[in-house]
């Protein structure tokens, strides 16, 4: 099997972990939020964190990956950020409509692409453009209901978004720059994320709720879901650093809202949730929009053929044109003509 093929496998891997582990803890925290009064999203997540980072530290004393220590404030900046992130969102989730804290959400996939042509000069072609457009609007039609404005409300949402994008572009440029694997970088950022949480996450979810995380009463099962749930968070962050560092920021948005299209179908089926024909019609444009993104993103990754030049060779007196042939892949050309390059295809995202 070849490199290429194996890199392949190892992104529908971790896209497969990715969406699986997502959707079975957004089932277990609904579970958990919905049934049983636990609100504290914020400190259940710093939870998730350092329960991440206990199992990481076991796998590390175990030998499954290598310790590799790298610029420490690059992951202290990385860490805190990524808290904060986390933190914004919630809060822009609290101080909005659901309907404008999903439009929230759809909007870090354009500005992830701004901030990537912006700074990163990376190029993304017109029908990868198109596919995005696609799949926004699915997501959009399936999931927006209601858009009511505050100005509170959209400062944050506003501030979710720049530090969500950032946050998710820096993962996969930390990774490809200090060449460390997913699982190095998690390991040495959980303890920030899960710090800061920590620290923010009582007074933001009282701030949110009006109730005491620590005076809430926790029953056997309540806890058994919070134990379910940070066990099932471990391979929620870990497959999250791992999309990012096989594929890219955008990418990992779209398998986002596919997971939000399977938690709207597993809702339907499962728990019974109110579904209408505006929900499947905008599942169904989004589904389209994935599977346009996956092909044109395959497509611009794979090289064009090396077309043949026509041979032209006209013998003038005291003028000769160059002649160049291109054939398997090589070049012959007269004497003092520069042999041509392969033509290769630089506008492209990465595989989805």
């Amino acid at each position: 099997m070849g490199e290429g093929q194996r890199f392949q496998l190892g992104t529908v891997g971790a896209l497969s972990l990715s969406v699986i582990s997502s959707v079975s803890i957004v089932i277990c925290n609904k579970a958990l939020i919905s049934t049983l009064g636990f609100t504290f999203a914020t400190t259940l997540t710093s939870w998730h964190l350092l329960v991440t980072f206990c199992s990481l530290h076991v796998a590390l004393w175990l030998k499954f990956f290598e310790h590799k220590p790298f610029d420490s404030r690059a992951v202290m900046g990385f860490g805190i950020l990524n808290g904060i992130s986390i933190g914004l969102l919630n809060l822009s989730l609290g101080f909005n409509s659901v309907g404008f804290y999903q439009m929230t959400k759809l909007a870090i996939i354009p500005c992830t692409v701004l901030l990537e042509t912006l700074f990163f000069s990376k190029q993304f072609s017109k029908k990868v453009r198109f596919s995005l457009t696609i799949l926004l609007l699915g997501v959009g039609i399936a999931t927006v209901t209601d858009l009511q404005l505050n100005l509170l409300g959209s400062i944050l949402s506003l501030l979710a978004i720049i530090t969500t994008c950032v946050a998710q572009i820096m993962t996969n440029t930390i990774q490809k720059k200090f060449k460390v694997s997913s699982t190095q970088l998690l390991y040495q950022s959980c303890p920030y994320q899960a710090l800061i949480l920590f620290i923010i996450g009582p007074f933001l979810d009282a701030l949110l709720t009006n109730q005491n995380v620590f005076a809430f009463k926790y029953t056997n099962q309540v806890l058994a879901f919070i134990i379910l749930s940070c066990l099932i968070s471990v391979s929620v962050n870990f497959s999250t650093f791992l999309v990012i560092g096989k594929t890219s920021p955008v990418t990992y948005q779209v398998l986002g809202h596919l997971k939000t299209c399977l938690v709207l179908a597993f809702g339907y089926f499962l728990l019974h949730d109110p579904f209408s024909w505006r929900n499947i019609l905008g599942i169904l444009i989004a589904v389209v929009g994935m599977v346009l993104y996956s092909y044109f993103c395959t497509r611009d990754t794979q090289p064009k053929p090396i077309e043949p030049s026509t041979q032209f060779s006209e013998k003038n007196e005291g003028e000769n044109d160059p002649l160049i042939s291109v054939e398997n892949g090589g070049s012959v050309t007269n004497e003092g003509s520069p042999p041509k390059p392969p033509v290769w295809n630089s506008d492209k995202d990465l595989h989805a």
